[in-house]
């Protein structure tokens, strides 16, 4: 067991089965972020035109589905290790498009909450968490490259799920259209990960089989990083980031719909998506060269500069050019967390951390839609909410500069990372 441990696999090949892995993973977030993530944002205006219920009832549901998501997100790399990536995978997908037939069908605020809970399931199985302790069983030193280009599937999402989604409803009605699209994605999916997703490789370099033994339990992982000043810096400064960020976005079209119209709308958070893969993509190219952590604060504070011009402008020319600098970071804030666990913790711990990350993540920018709602409902506007972002922003700009003093839960992951 341990020579076979040790077999050698270069990742850098184009025939490495792991690549088929990342394009497999790349259309499970394409539509994970299109109906679980942009889509919220068409939610929440059609059942506030459709049903007339307040903004405020609405973004409430979503954020019990990010709330709820959370605490089934925590325990992703449990699942991956007790049925496999395969499974966990399927599950999502089938949990998701049976979410989405259900919100276009809801006319009481219940029948919302219930199928954003079934929503959550599907989010899990299909989001960040699931994708990268997946990604993870194939990769080790392309490990951040393979994560960065199956996460553009969460950009291409938004580039042509919410567009689409828009010409759908205005075709067919909301409710058909949720429907159509949700048996689309059974359609696509279901074949491509039971075709691609098989056993994954003995690596030595991902999980060495003395090491293994020898590893901490996934109890013992989290008690530590809750300890740790580094881990909490990246953990606290990502969900307020994501807080301000999920909010934006989830209220996007709304906020532009009496502004520059809804079609318009539709095309600034096309815009902003594809700025975020074009940013991701960019990225990848120079990330293991920088200052990773810096690089997060300049992208922090590159957010709240364009929501201050979104806030005082109303040039439909200048509010699409400010969601493109805004969006030029959205992609890279979904990956940079896990580069940066990567770089600077034990690899043994890689996925219970990135699992770890994005709960935390989930639970705070959970509130994100409803505080905004919220407050937009109260004051009257998006003004101060959005001021409210850019508080947020400038304040994880500083804390994701906070490593903290080496602990035992990241001494193995930097020799680690020194001896490559």
């Amino acid at each position: 067991m341990d020579a076979t441990s040790q077999i050698s696999i270069d990742e850098t090949s184009i025939r490495y089965d792991g690549w088929r892995i990342v394009a497999a993973c790349f259309l499970v977030a394409t539509f994970g972020w299109g109906f679980g993530f942009y889509g919220q944002s068409v939610y929440l205006a059609e059942l506030h035109r459709a049903r007339a219920w307040p903004a405020s009832l609405i973004s409430g549901a979503t954020t019990f589905f990010y709330l709820f998501g959370a605490v089934i997100v925590a325990f992703v790399a449990e699942a991956v290790r007790a049925f496999g990536p395969r499974n966990c995978l399927l599950a999502g997908v089938l949990a998701m498009a049976v979410a989405v037939i259900a919100i276009g069908q809801v006319t009481s605020p219940w029948q919302l909450y219930a199928a954003n809970a079934l929503l959550a399931f599907g989010w899990a199985g299909t989001s960040l968490a699931i994708i990268t302790n997946t990604l993870s069983l194939w990769f080790d030193k392309r490990r951040g490259m393979a994560i960065s280009l199956a996460l553009n599937g969460a950009s291409f999402g938004g580039i042509a799920g919410v567009p689409l989604l828009v010409l759908l409803i205005g075709a067919f009605g909301f409710s058909r259209a949720m429907t159509v699209s949700a048996l689309v994605m059974l359609a696509v999916l279901a074949p491509i990960v039971l075709g691609l997703i098989g056993q994954p490789p003995l690596h030595a370099g991902i999980v060495p089989m003395s090491a293994a033994r020898d590893a901490p339990s996934s109890a013992q992982i989290r008690a530590r990083a809750l300890r740790d000043l580094g881990f909490l810096s990246i953990a606290i400064a990502f969900a307020l980031v994501l807080f301000a960020q999920v909010g934006f976005i989830v209220h996007l079209i709304s906020f532009l719909d009496p502004v520059i119209g809804r079609e318009s709308a539709a095309v600034a958070v096309a815009v902003l998506t594809a700025m975020a893969m074009a940013g991701r993509i960019l990225f990848s190219t120079v990330i293991d060269r920088l200052n990773q952590r810096l690089a997060s604060a300049l992208s922090f504070l590159s957010q709240a500069v364009a929501l201050a011009i979104i806030i005082n402008s109303r040039s439909e020319l200048s509010l699409i050019a400010a969601c493109a600098l805004f969006g030029f970071s959205v992609g890279n804030l979904i990956t940079l967390p896990s580069l940066i666990v990567q770089r600077e913790f034990d690899a043994r711990a890689f996925g219970v951390l990135i699992s770890l990350s994005t709960a935390i993540n989930q639970v705070t920018y959970a509130f994100g839609p409803g505080v905004i709602g919220l407050l937009r409902d109260l004051s009257g506007s998006y003004t101060l909410p959005f001021y409210g972002c850019i508080a947020l922003e400038v304040i994880a700009a500083g804390l994701i500069m906070l490593r903290g003093a080496r602990t035992s839960l990241r001494a193995n992951g930097s020799a680690q990372s020194a001896a490559r």
